[in-house]
């Protein structure tokens, strides 16, 4: 199978991707060690300064090396979507704090090793009010998000 593209601006940004454990995992993530995944929707923040349509597709891409913490979840099942803002800031922190402050429930240390945020991987058993809550943490960043949701046919339910 060919890896999929998204046709995404190449400009910089902070993007969240959405991606959906069918089953409950446990998953060895490099340094952070063994995390149990409970079943449901994820959401990770990060940003790509250097690009967005770079970046995202990388994380889509089936062949590549394990840079980032998302590289060891996204081999257990499937990105579904992925809500960005250009911006020439790095927003990504804004936004896990965001989504932290709304109540979500977070991986602790996940994805966030070279800052202070408690986590960039938020869980919710919701696929809508996870997408909800992601748009109104891009807004609350001051950012204006957009959205790409059809990736492999999730089923959003």
């Amino acid at each position: 199978m060919n890896d999929p593209n998204l046709p995404l601006p190449t400009g910089p940004g902070a993007y969240v991707l959405l991606i959906e454990l069918k089953k409950p995992q446990a998953i060895e993530v490099g340094r952070l060690g063994e995390i149990h995944f409970p079943a449901g929707w994820y959401a990770y923040v990060g940003s790509a300064l250097n690009g967005l349509a770079a970046r995202v597709n990388r994380h889509l891409r089936q062949q590549k090396k394990r840079r980032w913490h998302v590289d060891y979840l996204l081999e257990a099942d499937r990105l579904s979507g992925v809500i960005w803002a250009l911006s020439d800031e790095r927003l990504e922190c804004c936004v896990a704090n965001a989504l932290q402050q709304r109540g979500l429930t977070c991986i602790p240390r996940f994805g966030a090793s070279d800052c202070r945020c408690p986590s960039h991987l938020f869980h919710s058993p919701n696929y809508r009010l996870l997408q909800n809550e992601v748009s109104l943490a891009f807004t609350s960043a001051g950012a204006s998000s957009h959205q790409h949701t059809t990736i492999q046919g999730a089923d959003q339910g």
